[in-house]
């Protein structure tokens, strides 16, 4: 075996199904595409309420707005019980599957090459949360390498399994625009988040909106494309006390709390964070520590940190 396959290859022993496409337990969604592929290799679980399904698709080479939005826009619908799609590619793919995860609700992955063979190598990780919380789907028989020809087909998968694909980056030639023209063709809402005019990375998704794609800026936007009787099917949050009276939630005076205001959904720099925040380097840091295991912040590049917002 040679060293590509190595870094690639995850524990061929685990269990995998493979699903036809008249078995019961073919996903609903894929099965109304013209040709839909005529089996699904699967580790993990598919669910029948997958059927209720949105794809989220951008830039491998995702800007820290695109991932932020990524991941708070994919735990706002996983947290409504809406299953996450994407294809586990670096940036926003990830970003979107690392969301749902964090929010407690469910997954898929589709990938452009058997279920046993993950790329990029360095989702090994993710890949078994999403095996643990959702499914890793592929057409492709197990042992097939990930040629940049599968993934035309790949996306197609994504597009299908989803009631929508909504594009957070996308530069002018992407594949994620491929994702979207797949989903139009298949009778899709198609979707994308606006970026900074100065970005190169959302070049493709204002594109998208001058062509007719709806213009989403949170959870709302998307299910509000949705057809009545599935937007029926989104689950209902708990009101808080805020929500009944329309109060702001009581400060929180902690140390984690003083940090959690210094840190927003634009990147903040750790020196900055210590200098406005008047902590000690190690407590500040330890503080840092604390809230990235509870997934209430993220640290990108360059010690960098984001505030992930788990449901709006």
């Amino acid at each position: 075996m040679n060293t590509t396959r190595e870094r690639i290859r995850t524990e061929t022993g685990r269990a995998l199904r493979q699903i036809a496409l008249g078995d019961r337990a073919y996903p609903a969604n894929l099965r109304e595409i013209q040709a839909p592929p005529a089996r699904l290799y699967v580790r993990g679980a598919l669910a029948e309420d997958d059927a209720l399904a949105i794809a989220i698709v951008g830039s491998r080479a995702a800007t820290p707005y695109g991932l932020a939005v990524a991941e708070r826009l994919a735990a706002d619908l996983a947290a409504r019980g809406v299953t996450v799609v994407s294809g586990l590619a670096r940036g926003i793919d990830s970003a979107a599957h690392r969301g749902a995860l964090r929010a407690g609700g469910r997954t898929i992955a589709v990938l452009g090459s058997g279920v046993d063979v993950i790329y990029p190598p360095e989702n090994r990780a993710l890949a078994g949360e999403i095996e643990a919380r959702g499914a890793l789907v592929s057409q492709f028989e197990p042992g097939t390498r990930p040629l940049a020809g599968y993934f035309p087909a790949r996306n197609r998968v994504i597009a299908g399994l989803s009631l929508g694909v909504v594009v957070v980056e996308a530069a002018s030639r992407s594949g994620s625009l491929i994702t979207a023209g797949l989903a139009g063709e298949l009778g899709r809402e198609v979707m994308a988040v606006p970026g900074p005019l100065t970005s190169p990375r959302s070049v493709g998704a204002h594109r998208l909106i001058q062509d007719g794609a709806a213009l989403i800026q949170g959870w709302e936007d998307v299910v509000g494309q949705l057809p009545l009787w599935w937007r029926d099917r989104v689950r209902v949050l708990p009101l808080t006390r805020a929500d009944v009276h329309g109060e702001p939630p009581p400060e929180d005076n902690t140390e984690a709390g003083l940090l959690l205001r210094l840190i927003g959904e634009e990147p903040v720099g750790i020196d900055s964070i210590i200098e406005r925040s008047g902590m000690a380097v190690g407590r500040a840091s330890a503080q840092l520590v604390t809230l990235e295991v509870e997934g209430r912040i993220r640290q990108l590049d360059g010690k960098r940190f984001v505030q992930v917002r788990l449901a709006g």
